[in-house]
C-alpha cells in the first residue's frame, strides 16, 4: 500500500470516528436529535395528510419491495458485466462474492458499538404508523435501529462500484442509496443519523481498510483461482 493510500484510509478513519463521537458524546446526541426529530415528524405529519404519501412510503418499506433494490443494484452490476469477456466475468463473480462477504462481516461488526435505540415510531407518542394507517404490513419501527442494516448494505454497494467500476458507477451507486434508504426514513423505521451516522461511520472506517488496501483485492484473486468453472487465470 502506498503512503498516499494509507493518508486516505487513516483520514477516513478520522472522519469516521468523528461523525460516529459527534453524535455518540454529545448529551442527548446534541444537534444531531434536533435535526432527527425535525425529519421525524416533517414526514410522519404528511403520512396523515396525504394518503398518497402514506400508500407511497408503506409499498416502499413493505419487504418485498426489498427486491426492487436488489434489482437496482443487480441491473448496474449487469451493465458492466455484459461489457466483459468470460474471464472478465468470471472476475465479476468473484468482486460479487467479496462485496457480499464484505457486507455480511462489516455488519455484523457495525452492531458491534455500544448503541441500541429504538426507532422514533417506537420513541415518540402520539405518532402515525404508516402500517396502520394503510394496512400494508410495512416495515415502520425497529427496537435497534443504529446503525441502518439496509442503507448500509446499499453504503457498501456504493463503495465497490467506485472502487472496481469508477466514478460514473459510484454516483450512480450513490442515487441507489439516497433512493433506497430514504423510505425507512420517511416511515420512521430509522432515524436519519441510523444511515447518515451510524451506517456512514461504519462503512467510513472498515471499509477504508478493505477497498484501500490489497486486502479485497486478495480475496478476489483467491476467488478467481479457486472458483469451480471455466476461465481460470493462470496462478
Amino acid at each position: 500500500m502506498t503512503a498516499t493510500r494509507l493518508v486516505t484510509v487513516l483520514l477516513l478513519n478520522l472522519l469516521g470516528i468523528g461523525l460516529f463521537l459527534s453524535w455518540y458524546l454529545l448529551p442527548q446526541h446534541g444537534f444531531w436529535f434536533g435535526l432527527d426529530k425535525a425529519i421525524f415528524f416533517r414526514f410522519n405529519d404528511l403520512l396523515l395528510d396525504h394518503p398518497g404519501f402514506a400508500l407511497l412510503v408503506a409499498i416502499t418499506n413493505f419487504r418485498g419491495f426489498d427486491l426492487v433494490s436488489l434489482l437496482a443494484m443487480g441491473l448496474l452490476y449487469f451493465h458492466y458485466w455484459q461489457r466483459e469477456t468470460p474471464p472478465g466475468r468470471r472476475r465479476l463473480l468473484a468482486i460479487g462474492i467479496t462485496m457480499l462477504l464484505s457486507a455480511v462481516v462489516l455488519n455484523q461488526l457495525g452492531h458491534l458499538l455500544p448503541v441500541q435505540h429504538a426507532s422514533p415510531t417506537l420513541y415518540f407518542d402520539n405518532i402515525h404508523r404508516v402500517s396502520e394507517l394503510t394496512g400494508i404490513p410495512a416495515k415502520d419501527a425497529s427496537k435497534d435501529s443504529f446503525p441502518g442494516d439496509h442503507g448500509m448494505m446499499l453504503m457498501i454497494f456504493a463503495c465497490f462500484m467506485w472502487r472496481y467500476f469508477g466514478l460514473r458507477a459510484f454516483f450512480t451507486g450513490v442515487v441507489i442509496v439516497v433512493l433506497f434508504s430514504l423510505p425507512r426514513v420517511m416511515a420512521g423505521a430509522h432515524w436519519f443519523t441510523d444511515i447518515a451516522v451510524g451506517s456512514l461511520s461504519v462503512v467510513l472506517v472498515g471499509l477504508s481498510w478493505w477497498l484501500l488496501t490489497p486486502g479485497s483485492d486478495r480475496l478476489t484473486d483467491w476467488l478467481q483461482v479457486n472458483l469451480p468453472g471455466r476461465h481460470k487465470p493462470q496462478r
